[in-house]
């Protein structure tokens, strides 16, 4: 981080700091070889950073290793693994198929299984030749975003959101500019803030319904409002829907029911339980589907073969019936968490409709929430995510709970963490 931004200096023409040595400064500014190649950095690094979560995970996984048991909330992945359905095709597909390269917009049953999804779950019509099968989700927003961004453009976002949002745009010298947004609008952008910080540099906005890390869903009216405008200010739409599926009040929807000129971005890690897998999609306006295919051939050339295959049986009717068992499992979780954490004092003014998190606030405990996490890891044994991963705002008053985990492992963690601050709940008691 400090060397990138001592890079970012020099390309700024900034005077030699005092404690550089000339030749390392001279190197650097002109991009000369030096004996430590570990010196050269680009800029854009200062602006990319590593997942705080991962400082708590780690510390977790010292502590199991000395023989201390962690209640995990801090890593968004199910706990459910694969359907079998899905593991026997991928079992299948090594077997049995000659696997190899596929094409870079991936197989065509696959990307007609999607599009079928589309029409009998969610009522849309997506022909399969708008799909854009991916290497895992970031990989549809690195391509998605590589076809939209030029170096200069800025793009929207709520903050707080998923920190590689940013990122992804930050790779391709692009600009993400965060709008602060709280409980009142559901920690979602609102069409009056697309229209107030819209500037001349502006090139789109990227949203996500559900979102990490709030789990919460922008309204229909909104999002189509959101749309009409970026439209008449010739934008794009970029939106999240890798949570489409988990949604617990009401039916699940997609962007797609209210304009097909939007870009939209799935995965098959949260609702299809194939974490890891690292196979995702992007529904794309036709016009931009041979763009992003330059790019996939570039960038990846084709998403995992065996995870296609094994993709595949995620819609068998099967497979849906035990997808629905389990969104209905996370759905009870939720229930029992929200109210838990209220209780032990935690600031919850929004229940989350979707996803699989809880955005809690934590002043009533601390004011710093990176601290207070790791107390909470080492006095309590329960790991959680602080705010500091997902924006600007207010993230030392903010953690994260992912109700990733057993009924059972979540009533333990809640208890653990009461016994921490000394409020017993009065559920227990009775």
């Amino acid at each position: 981080m400090v060397l990138g931004r001592m890079i970012a200096e020099f390309r700024r023409g900034a005077s030699q700091p005092v404690d550089v040595p000339r030749s390392t400064w001279d190197a650097l500014r002109h991009n000369v070889p030096m004996r430590n190649a570990n010196l050269i950095l680009a800029a854009r690094m200062a602006d990319i950073e590593a997942f705080h979560v991962m400082d708590v995970q780690n510390r977790a996984h010292e502590l199991e290793a000395a023989g201390r048991r962690i209640v995990h909330m801090e890593i968004g992945q199910p706990d459910f693994g694969a359907p079998p359905l899905v593991a026997q095709a991928a079992i299948e597909a090594i077997r049995e198929r000659r696997l190899g390269y596929t094409a870079s917009l991936g197989i065509p049953e696959l990307r007609q299984a999607i599009s079928d999804y589309y029409r009998e779950r969610l009522g849309v019509r997506v022909p399969s030749s708008r799909i854009v099968v991916t290497a895992g989700a970031s990989g549809a927003f690195l391509l998605t975003l590589g076809t939209l961004v030029d170096p200069g453009d800025e793009v929207l976002m709520p903050d707080p959101c998923y920190p590689c949002n940013r990122h992804f745009v930050r790779m391709f010298e692009g600009r993400p500019r965060a709008i602060p947004v709280d409980e009142n609008q559901h920690y979602q952008l609102a069409d009056a803030d697309i229209r107030l910080r819209w500037s001349p540099e502006t090139r789109g906005v990227l949203l996500a319904s559900p979102s990490n890390p709030t789990g919460t869903t922008i309204p229909r009216d909104e999002l189509r409002a959101i749309i009409a405008s970026v439209r008449r200010m010739r934008g794009f739409v970029v939106v999240d829907e890798i949570y489409q599926g988990l949604v617990y009040d009401g039916e699940a929807s997609t962007v797609l029911e209210l304009d097909d000129d939007v870009f939209v971005v799935n995965s098959f890690s949260k609702y299809f339980n194939m974490t890891g897998w690292r196979l995702g999609w992007i529904v794309a306006p036709e016009t931009h589907v041979r763009e992003i295919e330059k790019l996939a051939q570039n960038a990846f050339i084709c998403p995992s073969a065996p995870a296609q295959y094994a993709a595949l049986a995620t819609f068998r009717p099967e497979t849906l019936a035990v997808l629905e068992e389990r969104r209905q499992e996370f759905r009870r979780r939720r229930d029992f968490m929200v109210p838990a954490l209220r209780e032990l004092g935690f600031r919850i003014p929004v229940m989350p409709q979707g996803a699989f998190y809880i955005y809690a606030g934590c002043e009533g405990f601390s004011e710093d929430s990176t601290q207070f996490a790791l107390r909470v890891l080492e006095e309590a044994g329960v790991a959680i995510t602080p705010g500091l991963d997902f924006g600007a705002n207010r993230p030392e008053r903010h953690v994260r709970f992912a109700y990733t985990r057993s009924l059972e492992d979540l009533e333990e963690g809640i208890e653990r963490i009461a016994r921490m601050l000394g409020c017993p709940r009065r559920s227990a008691q009775a």
